[in-house]
């Protein structure tokens, strides 16, 4: 139970750094796209790319404590 919820844990903070380079991009692509191509959209917009990666992360980071939880649960049984 603790490799799950160390593999989680990790994954939640893999998961913060890709939505921070995701999202950085798209909302320097959107400044690009509304001064020099015409976009219609302000580039708030790209910052509503990061609410996937948000439940993403949400639901890893309950996952590692569900997983920490129960791994010190077995053990306290066993002893």
């Amino acid at each position: 139970m603790k490799s799950l919820s160390t593999f989680f844990s990790i994954l939640a903070i893999l998961l913060t750094n890709v939505m921070c380079g995701v999202v950085g991009f798209n909302y320097g692509k959107m400044v690009w796209g509304v001064e020099n191509a015409g976009y219609s959209a302000p580039a708030s917009t790209a910052l509503l790319l990061s609410i996937p990666y948000f439940i993403g992360i949400a639901v890893c980071v309950v996952l590692a404590f569900v997983f920490r939880k129960s791994g010190h649960q077995s053990r306290s049984i066993t002893s």
